[in-house]
């Protein structure tokens, strides 16, 4: 590290990588861009001219992620780009020694899953996954109050990717990106880990429970072929090609304590966006479509009537919220996402810092990724029950490894 700046090389420059970027410059002090990396060279071009009219200096640039590797001087790495070369930069970023944390996306193989976590076990690099919903303001102040028994035994929870992508992925051709490939080759819940990492740090995933197994099916896909067929300027071919991927994709995991966890794809038919965040225990539940709170002996007699009840979450922030963000609101909202973004991305560079672990650590990042392909598996086996491994060889009953200080998720 440079004047405690901890020099980092960017992989992905693409719409996301970019604005993340941008965002770590804007906001975080210990942040330096040593590298700016993508595999379009007007990508790197456009990033190295903003960094100099913007933020006064130029890193290095290159099309090529494993020259970054090859600099003694970057101290970490992010892995922004899309999502099939992520667990493969991950991995050689490790063997450099580099510390690497690792933007959203799910697995291809489960293979890679195994030598993501192998790696680390070899190198003791650190690896975190940036998920960055795990650092939201309400799934923190849920993950309180579960951990202080408000809501007395967890048995189930819920989320999803509610998200209308169609123009996003229907226009992937002309704007360069990754899920219109995706979405014409795999039928799988391929972007699981925004509703399932809050989750897991709730279910105690990896340190004291683990997800067992796991059940997925699929609708039918008709809602691109469709939408292009009524938008002209979509490119015609899409109108009738045949896309793997389901409309809705429904997947039931089942967890070692007992627990039940369903998560739903939904990204190619209208609708609003939501992350479907649910928690169900014996004294409460909560629930983010009506952003509500019921609480057993208060809110039985909105039994019938519960629309009086939409978005009473508000009224239990003075209660209940997490200490993270009692500090961080005092000191001043950053970042996007509602400052979830500064927040995960902060865990990881105070982490690489201060030598401490990772609290989204690379057996969280192997459990969140294997989703991807295990679901893949089961919908092509008609939902038939599928496997999930224990990254951690039975080390997740009794971890000697936990996370200490603020950013802690346990």
């Amino acid at each position: 590290m440079k004047n405690d700046k901890i020099r980092c090389g960017v992989v992905g420059l693409g719409g996301r990588g970019f604005s993340i970027l941008a965002g770590l410059l804007a906001t975080m002090e210990d942040f330096e861009c040593a590298y700016a990396c993508d595999l379009y060279q007007d990508r790197v071009d456009y990033t190295l001219k903003q960094m100099t009219e913007r933020f006064g200096y130029t890193p290095k640039g290159t099309t090529d992620w494993r020259e970054i590797l090859e600099d003694k001087d970057v101290d970490a790495v992010f892995v922004l780009s899309a999502w099939e070369p992520h667990i493969e930069i991950a991995i050689a970023s490790m063997n450099a020694g580099k510390p690497v944390a690792i933007e959203v996306g799910g697995a291809y193989s489960l293979d890679d899953c195994w030598q993501l976590v192998r790696t680390y076990e070899r190198t003791r690099v650190p690896c975190m996954f940036l998920e960055n919903c795990c650092y939201g303001r309400i799934e923190m102040m849920v993950l309180n109050m579960v951990k202080n028994d408000v809501f007395g035994t967890v048995v189930h929870c819920a989320g999803g990717y509610h998200h209308n992508l169609r123009d996003e992925i229907l226009f992937g051709e002309e704007n360069r990106h990754y899920r219109l490939r995706n979405y014409t080759n795999r039928n799988c819940e391929n972007y699981p880990t925004h509703e399932l990492g809050p989750i897991m740090k709730i279910l105690n995933i990896n340190r004291g429970n683990r997800m067992m197994t796991l059940s997925a099916v699929s609708s039918s896909a008709h809602g691109l072929n469709e939408y292009a067929q009524r938008h002209e300027k979509v490119n015609p071919e899409l109108r009738t090609r045949v896309f793997r991927q389901g409309d809705v994709v429904t997947t039931t995991i089942k967890c070692a304590n007992g627990e039940t966890i369903v998560l739903t794809l939904d990204t190619t038919l209208p609708r609003y966006y939501s992350r479907g965040f649910q928690v169900r225990g014996t004294k409460a539940m909560y629930e983010e479509q009506t952003n509500s709170f019921f609480f057993e002996g208060e809110h039985e007699k909105f039994d019938f009537d519960w629309s009086k009840q939409w978005n009473n979450a508000d009224q239990y922030y003075e209660k209940y919220e997490h200490p993270l963000w009692q500090k961080f609101i005092s000191g001043g909202i950053k970042g996007g996402h509602g400052g979830m973004d500064w927040l995960v991305y902060d865990a990881f560079l105070q982490a690489v810092k201060n030598g401490e672990n990772m609290p989204i650590d690379v057996y969280d990042a192997a459990a969140l990724m294997c989703v991807s392909t295990l679901s893949e598996d089961s919908i092509a086996l008609a939902g038939a029950p599928v496997a999930i491994p224990d990254f951690t060889n039975g080390r997740w009953y009794n971890r000697d490894d936990h996370t200490t200080g603020i950013y802690s998720l346990e």
